[in-house]
């Protein structure tokens, strides 16, 4: 990565544009073309550098809610399970820990009976049971944003 990348990495994480052209407009503020601009994003996609691009909403305050679990999965059930969870479009994250509980994930749904429904409905097909539902009580938003 060279200094033109750092710099389009910093535009996307705190200034993304919001207008019809942004990566012309973030390749104006580093001194390259728009194709440029496309180009060194989607190389730093290829090597995994930007994960995603995209917007995070509120889900609280559009009505939606959501849960972080923590599961107990047998070595043997592993890729089963984790299939299943990435299935849902509705999660967010799923990684897996070195811990007695070692697959977490955040899943979000429209209602707290839809949230219900599918750790219910994920015991079901896959007979682990020992989901920990983490719901959070209080919410402390963090930049997650770094100077690079």
């Amino acid at each position: 990565m060279d200094d033109v990348d750092k710099k389009i990495l910093n535009i996307l994480q705190r200034e993304f544009p919001l207008e019809e052209q942004p990566f012309l407009i973030a390749g104006n503020r580093c001194g390259i073309s728009e194709d440029e601009t496309i180009s060194r994003i989607r190389k730093m996609k290829e090597e995994g550098i930007i994960r995603r691009i995209g917007a995070v909403f509120d889900g609280a305050k559009l009505g939606r809610v959501s849960t972080l679990c923590a599961v107990r999965v047998p070595e043997e059930k592993i890729d089963g399970f984790v299939a299943i969870v990435n299935a849902n479009k509705n999660v967010t994250h799923n990684y897996r820990r070195d811990n007695e509980y070692n697959i977490w994930f955040t899943v979000s749904a429209a209602s707290t009976k839809e949230l219900k429904a599918f750790l219910k409905e994920l015991k079901e097909k896959t007979g682990v049971m020992d989901i920990l539902d983490m719901r959070a009580m209080n919410t402390f938003k963090i930049n997650a944003s770094f100077d690079v």
